[in-house]
């Protein structure tokens, strides 16, 4: 094994202070942080030190809704349809491994086929490889004919809910993610309307929680919406308030996921793009963001990557800083990708942020975040588990 190592840097953001650490000296032995101090303090005489120069430090980036599955292009499903399950993994390994170059260092994997998800994530915690860490879903539970039936993961009724629940934790999966409402890359289904009832999101909840996983679910119509809140998830994605011709945001609605401490995935965040559409379709969703982050929603750094050219894995620094621009500040949009995304996704107790205990996921850019996010796409290096990742 090797020996305690030291990383030094102009300045530290943590993951949940508002002020910058100044010369902080980051402290690591078999790959957790036991130490965090800031002065020109003498290192450990036993450690590595590396002097990464004039950057900003941070605790890696945590992506809540990524699809490792989905090759950003322009036919992504037809692409998965396509690709045997040998093709399928190496394209998830190559976009983890963009992620993780990106200073995205935990990635929680919202639909795959045939847990392949799990298998990606086993193989970079056996080590062999250097990966981000994923938080996989496997197949997500929809019904017959619903949003990503193509996954492989249709069940209808309460009954089946619950059977399919059960059969995603006995594959190994971290999370559940069910499909409350209908979606846009599935012909079909209506993205404004429910898929399943109250009853039946709660089966799902009931049964994950009595199994140790929490339960996110895909809602983008208000009723959808209402539905999954009643159910007691413990995350919504998208929450977009989509109806036809536009978005019908409930403010009692929004309150209600605040007091229940929902937390929102918004997958905002879209790479620069000549796509007609695209940017008028997110700045109505601006209003709406900035209405929750009012109420206390805790809105969490998920993208959707994969799902289109506009939305490659490395993509959340754009969702980041879309985050800033709804009024949460740059150190609430940083947080909202670090520490308040690493609770939202359970792994709160180790990742999420710069503090002895917590794995070193770390990486480091130039310039100062907190003054300007666009800070975030300029990394010079990324330390995995305290490993340094190749970032070029």
């Amino acid at each position: 094994m090797p020996g305690p190592q030291v990383l030094r840097a102009a300045r530290l953001f943590d993951g949940v202070s508002a002020r910058l650490i100044q010369q902080p000296m980051v402290v690591i032995d078999a790959g957790r942080i036991t130490g965090v101090e800031s002065g020109p303090i003498e290192s450990p005489t036993d450690a590595e030190v590396v002097d990464l120069g004039d950057v900003t430090l941070l605790p890696g980036m945590i992506d809540a809704h990524v699809h490792l599955g989905f090759d950003a292009g322009p036919r992504p499903v037809a692409q998965m349809l396509a690709d045997s399950d040998a093709t399928l993994l190496l394209r998830m390994r190559l976009a983890a491994r963009r992620a993780l170059a990106a200073g995205i260092t935990t990635v929680r994997d919202l639909g795959d086929r045939n847990y392949l998800g799990v298998t990606l994530r086993d193989w970079f915690r056996s080590g062999a490889e250097l990966g981000p860490e994923i938080i996989a879903a496997g197949p997500p539970v929809t019904v017959t004919g619903g949003h990503c039936h193509f996954m492989g993961g249709e069940a209808d009724g309460e009954l089946e809910v619950r059977r399919g629940v059960r059969t995603r934790v006995k594959s190994g999966v971290d999370v559940i993610k069910i499909m409350a409402t209908g979606g846009h890359m599935t012909p079909g289904t209506n993205p404004s309307q429910p898929q399943y009832t109250v009853a039946e999101l709660q089966a799902a909840v009931e049964e994950a929680h009595r199994l140790g996983r929490s339960v996110t679910a895909h809602a983008h119509g208000p009723a959808g919406i209402a539905n999954a809140v009643a159910a007691g998830v413990d995350c919504i994605e998208h929450c977009s308030f989509r109806v036809g011709g536009g978005r019908q945001p409930d403010r009692r609605l929004i309150e209600g996921i605040a007091e229940r401490r929902i937390a929102v995935s918004p997958t905002v965040g879209t790479a620069p793009s000549t796509r007609p559409g695209i940017s008028t379709l997110a700045e109505s969703f601006l209003p709406i963001l900035e209405d929750m982050h009012q109420a206390g929603v805790r809105l969490i750094g998920g993208t959707d990557a994969g799902v289109s050219p506009g939305k490659p894995h490395d993509v959340l620094p754009y969702g980041v800083a879309f985050l800033a621009r709804a009024g949460l500040t740059n150190v609430e949009a940083l947080a909202a990708a670090t520490s308040v995304g690493a609770e939202a996704c359970g792994v709160g107790e180790r990742k999420g942020a710069v503090k002895p205990g917590r794995d070193a996921d770390l990486f480091a850019v130039v310039g100062d975040p907190t003054l300007d996010l666009g800070a975030l796409l300029n990394v010079t290096a990324v330390f995995r588990a305290g490993r340094r990742v190749d970032v070029n």
